[in-house]
């Protein structure tokens, strides 16, 4: 049995496209980088999208051409940053649309009916990022059982439910898809201080390393469990036309 591979809709490129443009002189060759990586018409939704890496992330999908993007946060009215994100996606006049959500991760029946409404409304399902997460500096054997569920249940839980979330109407629309779970460095290393005091110490430089309790359990687990997570995912749903994969940022300031 033979192996085919995906062709893409932009062929001829690469060399194949410099073959072609020999052998005829007709062809009046041009770039085409840049048309592999547009999202032109593509419809996504990032959880955690209201600030930092999410919305950082979510803009970026504005300036690929996305047709729309839906971010999805806890706080019932968008930060100012995301405000000021969106007006400044509207003057970049490509006619996307980044829209505000405000849910909880942790509710999958929420999620599952949220995104399924905007399947309804935009007729497709086609990027999903899911990069909602929280850390806790808590030590291993002080860490406790409310702390440590919280931490799993955004950070581990919620992601699984976005993904599910999105890639059930990608399933729905026969659309191939992409899904990105955020991860971090922390679930593949052991680091010595906690996300959270390492930002800021980064905004506050005069704060001492002494005030740090060490690794994050709770974080690291978490994050561990999102890289599996997609491994196992992507097995499943990659015969489907749906790629899965995970991120793993190291510390990162955002405004």
């Amino acid at each position: 049995m033979s192996i085919v591979q995906s062709v893409s809709p932009h062929a001829p490129i690469g060399v194949a496209a410099a073959i072609q443009a020999a052998s005829d002189p007709a062809v009046n060759p041009r770039p085409k980088i840049f048309d592999e990586f547009t999202l032109t018409d593509r419809v996504a939704i990032v959880s955690g999208g209201n600030r930092g890496l999410g919305l950082e992330m979510a803009l970026v999908l504005c300036e690929a051409g996305a047709r729309a993007v839906y971010c999805f946060d806890l706080p019932k009215e968008p930060s100012d940053s995301w405000n000021a994100t969106r007006k400044f996606v509207e003057r970049l006049g490509q006619g996307t649309r980044l829209e505000y959500i405000s849910a909880d991760v942790r509710n999958q029946k929420d999620i599952w009916a949220k995104v399924a409404e905007i399947g309804d409304k935009e007729g497709r399902m086609d990027v999903c990022i899911a990069a909602a997460g929280v850390a806790r500096s808590t030590k291993a054997i002080d860490c406790l059982q409310e702390d440590f569920k919280e931490v799993i249940d955004i950070n581990t839980n919620g992601v699984l439910y976005t993904a599910q979330a999105a890639g059930r109407q990608m399933a729905r629309f026969g659309k191939p898809g992409s899904i990105i779970l955020i991860a971090s460095i922390a679930g593949s290393v052991s680091i010595k201080v906690s996300p959270c005091i390492t930002i800021e110490r980064i905004r506050k430089p005069t704060t001492r390393a002494k005030s740090s309790k060490g690794p994050d359990i709770a974080y690291c687990s978490s994050k561990g469990a999102v890289i599996q997570m997609a491994r196992s995912m992507a097995c499943e749903l990659g015969a489907q036309g749906i790629r899965v994969n995970s991120l793993s940022p190291g510390f990162i300031l955002t405004p």
